[in-house]
């Protein structure tokens, strides 16, 4: 839907071509900024419906009721069969934060939720095989946990903004006193202004960096410095996926394509997951809600995480299946 939108604005309508820079990445922005504030928009809601339906105190019990590494599991299990890029996710993480669960536990599910995604696994087996496509879950899976641990040791509730904490779940007076449906359609859409308010600038700023180089960065350019397979390309590769925005699905083609150049296994998914969970636009967008040391943590741990993957899958050297 949202690419049909993008062809007819930019292609038929706007008379540019998709075998130009120019093209190539105007399409790719208005695609991805129209995709991004409508799933914005309608988590949003979704999620300020669910405010008015369910009380703070029952989900902290929920969760401080089991052991933490099971409230860890269930939430990379929820942000691994969410089919949310990572722009979309930030909301949810605000939810999470809202609603008093464990900031250690919220950021495992913000790793995992962008990495992994249902429909990209079935596009990824057809390009690696369904055995490196389960390892690859595996691992995401696996970085999403220990990251939310290893996050959590810094104590980082000290660096989200304190507006976030003030938000309380079904605080808002319209819904204290009117339990319609119509207060609650009420109060979810005006969660969905006040958040895109803050927003959808740094929605523009960071889609538009990322379509530039979608637009203008040739995929031998790519191919080029990541080849070898060693540390310095996989570093490569990661820093190179940092502000080429996409969500897991939009990615797999490209690295099907860095595939046939010979670009090894481990350095594609770690530039696959840089890409996805290491976004330029996902860090813009998180500094709405957190401080710069925790950002700066969060990119930190998943840099040298990715990184780490993508040396281990290279050493193994396993070959992709089709």
């Amino acid at each position: 839907m949202f690419d049909a939108l993008a062809d007819l604005l930019v292609f038929r309508l706007g008379g540019l071509s998709a075998d130009t820079p120019f093209g190539a990445a105007l399409h790719f922005f208005v695609m991805d900024v129209v995709k991004i504030l409508v799933l914005l928009s309608g988590i949003i809601y979704v999620m300020g419906l669910l405010r008015t339906m369910l009380a703070p105190e029952r989900v902290r019990d929920f969760v401080k009721g089991r052991p933490a590494f099971v409230a860890r599991g269930l939430a990379v299990v929820l942000g691994a069969v969410t089919p949310f890029c990572s722009c979309s996710s930030v909301p949810l993480f605000i939810g999470f934060v809202e609603a008093g669960i464990p900031l250690g536990v919220t950021l495992s599910f913000l790793i995992a939720s962008p990495m992994i995604n249902e429909v990209a696994v079935v596009l990824l087996a057809g390009v690696i095989g369904w055995k490196l496509t389960a390892l690859y879950v595996v691992t995401g899976m696996t970085v999403a946990f220990v990251g939310g641990i290893v996050l959590e040791r810094f104590r980082p509730e000290r660096w989200v903004e304190p507006y976030v904490f003030q938000m309380q779940v079904g605080a808002a007076p319209v819904v204290a006193e009117d339990r319609s449906f119509r207060a609650r359609r009420v109060f979810a859409a005006g969660q969905v202004r006040e958040i895109l308010g803050r927003v959808w600038k740094f929605v523009l700023v960071g889609v538009g960096v990322g379509a530039a180089i979608h637009g203008y960065v040739p995929q031998d350019f790519l191919a080029g410095l990541t080849k070898d397979g060693g540390v310095l390309s996989v570093a490569s590769a990661v820093a190179i996926g940092v502000p080429l925005y996409s969500d897991a699905v939009g990615i797999v083609p490209i690295a099907q394509a860095l595939l046939s150049k010979g670009v090894p296994i481990g350095t594609v998914l770690a530039f696959m997951m840089a890409v996805t969970a290491l976004s330029l636009p996902e860090m813009i967008i998180l500094r709405k809600v957190v401080r710069w040391p925790l950002l700066g943590l969060f990119a930190a741990y998943l840099a040298i995480a990715f990184i780490g993957v993508g040396l281990v899958f290279n050493a193994i050297g396993l070959v992709p299946v089709h």
